[in-house]
């Protein structure tokens, strides 16, 4: 699972063979948890408020990145996956 962003001690990761709906993977310390792409909401898992704060700031910048990799991530692997810091 390719790291696409890190801040604040956030890991953001996303799947190249993910499900529906477009999410990604964030991390901060113990927790870990599903982010919705289009609501930044959690699908799955916990996350401390302020990270998800943080992680919700974070998708607002930068969601057309987010879509657009997730859709090409699902048709070409791995490899399509950028970052977006």
């Amino acid at each position: 699972m390719p790291e696409i962003s890190r801040f604040y001690g956030i890991i953001i990761r996303m799947f190249f063979n993910g499900h529906s709906p477009p999410h990604f993977h964030a991390t901060y310390s113990e927790y870990s948890a599903q982010i919705n792409i289009d609501t930044g909401n959690v699908i799955t898992g916990e996350l401390p408020i302020r990270a998800l704060k943080l992680i919700r700031e974070w998708v607002e910048l930068h969601r057309v990145e987010l879509v657009k990799n997730y859709y090409e991530s699902q048709k070409e692997g791995e490899s399509s996956v950028k970052s977006n810091h």
